[in-house]
């Protein structure tokens, strides 16, 4: 297993080489670079893409200033300076070589506009984006797994055929329109205020006591995490049913029911270590899809300051810093949770040995 282990960790260094190389070569054909966000802003555009459509000449002359440094446009060396102080005077790929070579020691600067380090900054967004991702897999786990179970004995019953129809449905719901309804009917909208409307916690946090924190934190995340989870359900449901009416049908169930065993010995003492493989197995992978999935949305309506909403803002203001920097450490941590993948395969069932599979 060690072998194994080795030969993927070696993999990490060209796959995350290639997803850095492909996203900075994409970036040098985006227009409107940081640069061009500054002097749009300092010219008064407000917004580089207004300059860049020929929006910017309207608002020069209704400025009507003759005074105003928007009026005259920015001295050249006052252009060039901008351009060294982010790096852009030199060739495309000198900078990405520094950038690398500063990546792979840890070190990823600091954001263009926020005067703070790229690692403080993630460090700042990570408890929303973790408590989201977190409780959602938590959640999702907890009532899928024996919801699925259930389904996979009654299969075709009254049960199993609503309960269907319901995570179908529940699954065919967009994840914002979930989460707006429930901003409607429990935080004040139309009907109940009964949970707060934006905020991982309430304001008087640091005065109240243990137990206080604990149901503050769990009031303000109770909506967020419902509508995050909603859609987590119906895969997960219909994975454990498959995967256990698969093991139902298999012939050591019924050896073992032959031997006289009671269903719940046959059910919990032998198919639910096998059917449960590809389940509790892809944990890792799931948290993960729900930690950096979809939760933009979701952060935006509930007005939650996270990781979503943190790389929204850096692609749109081009804070080249932090979209690298959060690429380069959310793709690392998303081929070390694949390895970890692998790692739970074989700690729930032992048996199973991937170096002798690509021998």
């Amino acid at each position: 297993m060690g072998a194994y282990i080795a030969r993927r960790l070696l993999l990490v260094i060209p796959t995350l080489l290639g997803i850095m190389v492909i996203n900075f070569a994409l970036v040098q054909f985006v227009p409107g670079g940081p640069v061009e966000q500054i002097i749009a802003q300092m010219e008064g555009h407000g917004d580089v893409f207004e300059g860049i459509n020929g929006g910017g000449s309207e608002v020069m002359e209704a400025s009507g200033d003759s005074d105003y440094i928007g009026s005259r446009g920015l001295p050249k060396e006052f252009i060039e300076e901008l351009e060294r102080e982010f790096g852009f005077d030199k060739p495309p790929l000198e900078r990405f070589l520094t950038m690398m070579w500063n990546y792979m020691r840890f070190d990823f600067g600091e954001s263009y506009f926020r005067s703070i380090s790229v690692i403080d900054l993630v460090l700042e967004k990570m408890p929303v984006s973790i408590s989201l991702g977190l409780w959602s897999t938590l959640i999702a786990y907890l009532v899928s797994i024996p919801l699925g179970i259930r389904k996979a004995i009654s299969d075709g019953s009254r049960f199993d055929t609503w309960s269907s129809g319901i995570i179908i449905l529940a699954y065919a719901i967009p994840g914002f329109l979930f989460a707006i309804m429930l901003l409607v009917l429990f935080a004040g909208g139309s009907y109940w205020q009964i949970f707060p409307l934006r905020g991982l916690t309430s304001e008087t946090f640091d005065q109240m006591s243990l137990g206080g924190k604990i149901v503050d934190y769990f009031w303000h995340i109770a909506l967020p995490i419902t509508a995050s989870t909603i859609s987590a359900f119906a895969t997960l449901t219909l994975l454990t049913k498959n995967s256990f009416m698969d093991e139902i049908q298999k012939h050591y169930v019924m050896t073992a029911r032959a031997k006289g065993l009671t269903e719940q010995r046959v059910l919990y003492g032998h198919i639910f270590r096998n059917a449960m493989l590809i389940v509790i197995a892809g944990f890792p992978a799931v948290f993960i899809g729900v930690f950096f999935g979809g939760s933009l949305i979701i952060e935006t309506i509930f007005s939650l300051d996270g990781l979503g909403r943190l790389g929204f803002e850096a692609a749109v203001a081009r804070d080249y810093p932090v979209i690298f920097g959060t690429l380069f450490i959310f793709g690392l941590m998303g081929l070390v949770v694949g390895i970890l993948s692998d790692l739970m395969y074989v700690f729930v069932d032992p048996r199973i040995d991937f170096e002798k599979r690509e021998g």
